[in-house]
């Protein structure tokens, strides 16, 4: 359901994009388009660069927004000022060349947004010249992002104002468009450039400690937490709730907002593959849908968020605060959460097939149908947590505290829970058969019609535990403390209870055939009605043991080694 819902998201949004970009003015005047002759065109093209034929115009753009950006990589290079550009020596902006490359920025980058596989192909030209510096292009657009972010070009006099120069412009020609719009469009397709070099860099050694961008700033001892971004995010959503997530939300892959503060924001649906999100705070935000797989998150905040229907696969979740969180239906397959909060989580139908989960925080969480076959939940606190229904088959739960939680319908077949806190906890019709629950603590666990076959328990406890209707045929239990348990009408055909602490059990009813108590405490046990063809009694202790008048004896194998055989036992077997 969670694939069909993000796939359901993927076409609005590029439905959404696609209605943009077919919206978008061109930013080539006609009088340029006239000036670049037809045939020089056709002639030039750029076989990588695939455009409709009879769309020139987003071809000229591309050629001229290209052509900038590998002006921009140039170290020192001389711009030749524009005929109509005024002298802007006190002006904001820097010298008169960082003023015309700010305004070659919004003319050509705020009219809409860049597509995906036209950034892509800027990147792979301009990565594929040795004579370009990637290193100064990204520090040129890194400049302009940050005088961006503070709001420097948008609030700046008439006379200096590029984003209000752009709206004018575009009026001339007819193409309405309002001031924020240009001023967004043009900083999101600048974060957008700058996110994609980044990761370009971010996979090259000669690259990586050179180009390392960080969109929400880098935090610093003083400032842990950074929320430049979420104020980008929240000024993009003016226009509209969204138009950040639809115009950036892919180009977040592999980006670096360690320590961002995005606490409350509208991410639905963005790729943070492969992020940088450790520390971050993403508490309240809404993340329904997000791409986080292989991206790290640990030691983030990112309690009561919605991630429903999220792709978190081996993502590092380790130590991360998801207490309270909506995490139904995500998708946490492989991923490491060890030590991390999820108290109170819901975590329904969610998927951590494999994930690593040891010591985390699980404490009243909802894992009702959750998939977690062959996790690691070993010391992990589940006190009071829902896992009804739940595949645990082959989990790993050892010394993992399961107290009170409710484990009903749950299939814990081939589980280890070797000394594993069980007590008080509903194992109602629960499969844990071939189970191995050597030493587990099930004192006072509901255990009706809960399937045990095959299971080992040795050394386990069952104080006061109701295990009525089991099925614990072929169960090794030597050494295991059933006393009080309640084991009515149970099937114990064949198990092994040697050595085992049966004082005070209720066996009435049950079927004991075949089954070894040699050395058990049978003491004040209730045998009545039970089954015992073929039980060995040898060595057990049989002290003010009650069994039924018409109870059958034949094939009890051990009676005469028995200790303390109660008295009338012995005249009605002969024993005396």
């Amino acid at each position: 359901m969670s694939t069909y819902l993000s796939q359901i998201w993927k076409l609005l949004r590029n439905y959404v994009r696609g209605s943009r970009l077919k919206e978008m003015p061109k930013t080539t005047s006609l009088e340029a388009e006239a000036a670049v002759p037809l045939g020089k065109i056709i002639k030039e093209l750029d076989k990588s660069v695939k455009f409709a034929p009879d769309n020139l115009q987003d071809y000229v753009w591309f050629q001229k927004l290209q052509k900038s950006l590998e002006e921009w990589t140039i170290s020192g290079n001389s711009l030749t000022l524009k005929p109509d550009t005024l002298p802007y020596e006190n002006s904001p902006g820097g010298d008169l060349g960082d003023r015309q490359r700010h305004e070659e920025i919004y003319d050509l980058l705020g009219s809409g947004a860049l597509k995906l596989e036209i950034v892509e192909q800027l990147i792979e030209f301009l990565a594929a010249s040795q004579k370009n510096c990637l290193k100064m292009l990204f520090q040129r657009l890194e400049d302009f992002y940050h005088r961006w972010c503070q709001g420097e070009f948008i609030d700046a006099a008439p006379e200096y104002n590029l984003p209000q120069k752009k709206m004018l412009n575009l009026a001339a020609q007819n193409i309405a468009i309002g001031l924020r719009q240009v001023d967004i469009y043009t900083g999101l397709n600048v974060l957008i450039l700058l996110l994609e070099l980044h990761r370009y860099a971010q996979g090259r050694d000669e690259l990586k400690q050179q180009i390392n961008f960080y969109p929400s700033a880098k935090p610093d001892t003083e400032n842990f937490f950074t929320s430049q971004l979420l104020r980008i995010i929240n000024y993009s959503d003016a226009l509209e709730i969204g138009n950040f997530s639809t115009i950036v939300g892919e180009f977040l892959r592999g980006g670096n907002f360690r320590g961002a503060y995005l606490g409350d924001a509208n991410l639905t649906g963005v790729n943070f593959s492969s992020a940088d999100l450790s520390d971050a705070y993403l508490g309240d935000a809404n993340l329904t849908g997000v791409n986080f797989s292989s991206a790290n998150l640990s030691g983030a905040n990112l309690g009561d968020a919605n991630f429903s229907g999220a792709n978190l696969t081996r993502a590092n979740l380790s130590r991360t605060d998801l207490g309270s969180t909506n995490l139904s239906g995500a998708n946490f397959s492989g991923a490491n959460l060890t030590r991390a909060n999820l108290s109170h989580a819901d975590l329904s139908s969610a998927n951590l097939t494999r994930a690593n989960l040891s010591h985390a925080d699980l404490s009243s969480a909802n894992l009702k149908n959750s998939e977690l076959s062959r996790a690691d939940l070993s010391n992990t606190i589940l006190f009071g947590a829902n896992l009804s229904d739940a595949n645990l088959i082959s989990v790993n739960l050892t010394h993992a505290d399961l107290c009170r939680a409710d484990l009903s319908g749950a299939d814990l077949s081939h589980a280890i829970l070797n000394g594993t806190n069980l007590s008080d906890t509903i194992l109602f019709s629960t499969n844990l058969s071939e189970a191995i629950l050597v030493a587990a603590d099930l004192s006072y666990a509901k255990l009706n019609g809960a399937k045990l076959n095959n299971a080992r328990l040795n050394g386990a406890m069952f104080l006061g535990a109701d295990l009525s209707g089991v099925d614990l045929s072929r169960v090794t239990l030597n050494d295991a403390d059933l006393s009080g348990a309640d084991l009515s009408d149970a099937v114990l055909f064949g198990t092994d209870l040697s050595y085992a602490n049966l004082n005070n059990t209720n066996f009435c009813g049950s079927n004991l055939s075949g089954a070894i108590l040699n050395g058990a405490d049978l003491s004040y046990s209730n045998l009545s009605y039970a089954i015992l063809s073929g039980a060995d009694l040898s060595d057990a202790n049989l002290q003010e043991m009650t069994w039924g008048e018409k109870q059958q004896w034949e094939g009890v194998l051990g009676l005469e080694t028995a200790v303390n055989v109660p008295e009338a036992l012995k005249e009605q077997l002969g024993l005396n």
